[in-house]
């Protein structure tokens, strides 16, 4: 690092402890869980300005609080707007429940992960797992987003929405088992409950009022901030949220870390607040002034001023009144559709997407290299006896095509070059018979392969495995990151670990034909 600040001491994380952890500028030796990684080549060098949502990406929540907390207040409101019984104020939360990428079926009362393809995996009923027989309804159809039966969860602001939609799955039916439920209306009814405690503000306070008990505080934050305006990047905030909430929760993340920054607004060149993602990508709404009690001063059409706070707006006109756009920009987000997903279909933006709980995957995975071992092992034999098994098929195919011939006449037994046909018809039994062995054996194998993989998925999260992966397929959720983000990280300070010059390089991937 160079040209550091001079750093405040009552921070509760010491930025010298953080500079001493960094490796070299320019080194690729830094840990998994904090590496930044690329699905599309990304030049740091050509982006201009650098942009940031607030929530779950520059302000990284403690998940289980903060479920939690939406959790017990969706559960009040159940109770005094939809008239559900006092009882459901007893349902004790399971954060470890839920994960981002999964499908609710407000039809059938279920919840399902589902991989690129549109397969369906694991399917729970409230929180019993569904036998495979249960489970065949899913084969018979596409599973589509555009029909009101299927919701995706994309965002760690709804989770607690799924483990709710089960909680009370389990619930309305043990309590009243002999009830036609109508799965549907119970969706709706939390959806409406969410939505109101986050109206309402009960949500928002209760985080101000105890903000360090649901935000992490990240020094290192204030440091990639640095490094990427000494760098002569602009940065920018673009977060739904309004004024008054980001300006408490901006001042907890970086006021007092850097003497550079008196204030956490002069981090940034822009500061838009009440942007209103995804429409802010493709609508024309105006900028409005802000202060930081969100009281509104009038309509901006002009340049942005730096220090001043705006809300609403558009992307043409933020283009035009910031002076960057076009792919010079990278936005970082946490939402795959309302930062991601529709920057990427309207503008030319970069994009960077926060997956903060890969973090913890990518920790978890290391203290379990061999069982990841055994996996690709078993994934290498399979592979090796599909290759024999074919190139024995091909043997006995030949073979059976020469005995034909010759019980047909069309060949002769003296132009068998010294062979007769018995001594063929063995080699071809012996084939066969060593096909037979291959198939149980590569049988066996996959059986082992699956109890393998179930079992390492039992060390991430005990009902749905991994985020990113289904068996031997990527998750819709994972086939979004991939095709939208053009790089992916579990936290914005990693970056720190790179030159704000680095050029990001995605692997090669070749196809299955291209693989030799």
């Amino acid at each position: 690092m160079n040209d550091v600040p001079e750093q405040r001491g009552e921070h509760p994380e010491a930025v010298a402890s953080i500079l001493d952890r960094l490796k070299p500028e320019g080194s690729l030796d830094v840990d998994r869980p904090h590496q930044v990684y690329c699905n599309r080549d990304l030049n740091m060098r050509k982006i201009e300005a650098v942009g940031f949502d607030m929530d779950y990406t520059l302000a990284r929540y403690r998940q289980e609080a903060i479920d939690r907390l939406s959790v017990e207040k969706t559960l009040e409101r159940l109770v005094t707007e939809r008239n559900y019984p006092e009882a459901i104020l007893d349902i004790e939360p399971r954060p470890e429940f839920p994960i981002r990428g999964l499908v609710l079926d407000t039809e059938r009362g279920n919840i399902f992960k589902i991989d690129s393809h549109r397969h369906v995996g694991k399917v729970y009923h409230g929180f019993r797992e569904l036998t495979q027989e249960e489970r065949h309804a899913y084969r018979q159809r596409t599973i589509r987003f555009n029909q009101d039966q299927f919701v995706l969860i994309d965002t760690l602001f709804a989770l607690p929405e799924a483990f709710l939609y089960a909680a009370l799955v389990d619930f309305l039916e043990s309590t009243e088992p002999d009830r036609d439920h109508d799965w549907r209306a119970v969706y709706d009814d939390i959806r409406y409950c969410i939505d109101l405690a986050h109206r309402d503000e009960s949500l928002k306070s209760e985080i101000l009022s105890n903000v360090e008990e649901y935000v992490y505080q990240d020094a290192a934050l204030a440091l990639t901030l640095h490094k990427l305006r000494s760098a002569g990047k602009s940065l920018f905030v673009l977060t739904n949220s309004y004024a008054p909430y980001t300006d408490r929760v901006m001042s907890y993340l970086l006021e007092g870390v850097l003497d550079e920054y008196p204030d956490w607004t002069s981090y940034f060149d822009v500061v838009v607040t009440g942007a209103g993602k995804p429409s802010f990508f493709t609508e024309r709404s105006s900028f409005q002034e802000v202060d930081r009690d969100g009281d509104i001063h009038g309509e901006v059409t002009e340049d942005f001023q730096q220090g001043t706070l705006y809300q609403g707006g558009n992307l043409r006109d933020f283009e035009r009144m910031a002076g960057f756009g076009g792919d010079g920009v990278l936005f970082v987000g946490d939402h795959i559709y309302g930062d991601i997903l529709r920057s990427k279909k309207t503008s030319t933006w970069r994009t960077a997407m926060i997956v903060q709980e890969m973090e913890q995957e990518l920790a978890q995975a290391r203290e379990m290299r061999e069982e990841l071992q055994k996996i690709e092992t078993f994934d290498r034999e399979i592979t090796r006896l599909n290759s024999e098994l074919t190139y024995d098929q091909g043997l006995t195919y030949q073979i059976d095509a020469v005995l034909d011939r010759l019980e047909s006449g069309e060949l002769r037994a003296d132009e068998l070059e010294g062979r007769d046909a018995d001594e063929l018809r063995q080699t071809r039994d012996k084939l066969k018979e060593a096909q037979r062995r291959m198939r149980r054996r590569r049988h066996e194998l996959i059986e082992q392969l699956r109890e393998t993989e179930r079992s390492f998925e039992d060390n991430f999260n005990p009902y749905w495995g991994l985020i990113f992966r289904q068996e031997n397929e990527n998750t819709l959720f994972g086939e979004q990151v991939e095709d939208f983000a053009c790089v992916y990280t579990s936290r914005v300070s990693n970056f720190l670990n790179y030159s704000p010059m680095h050029y990001f390089r995605a692997s090669r991937q070749p196809l299955p034909h291209e693989q030799f």
